[in-house]
């Protein structure tokens, strides 16, 4: 499976419905039905909901019997962490720079 860009899964998570679908779905898996009861939306909305979520490669669906539950990809969330930590750390480090910079120069 190819994995999606950061920037389709960003994109993804910046639905307030989407969001608290993948905080329900970090504790356990869960089918659409039980999502909808726990959220104020509709099992279609959940669904189209769902679909965002696992094309941008950050849940996928498991059937068990005769229902299907949907689970969070902790792979694909750790890698997009692990990116955004990265993007942090440079910035933090380039802050760093600048400070040291501005402390070295001889005040007026």
């Amino acid at each position: 499976m190819t994995v999606p860009p950061p920037t389709q899964q960003l994109a993804a998570l910046a639905d307030d419905t989407r969001w608290a679908i993948l905080e329900l779905l970090g504790s356990e898996p869960r089918s659409a039905s039980e999502l909808a009861r726990a959220l104020p939306v509709s099992r279609q909305a959940i669904a189209k909901h769902l679909a965002v979520l696992e094309a941008a490669g950050l849940v996928d669906a498991v059937r068990e019997g005769r229902s299907v539950r949907h689970r969070a990809v902790g792979a694909s969330l750790s890698a997009l962490a692990d990116r955004l930590d990265a993007i942090g750390r440079g910035w933090e480090s380039r802050l760093d720079r600048l400070a040291r910079i501005a402390e070295s120069r001889p005040t007026p």
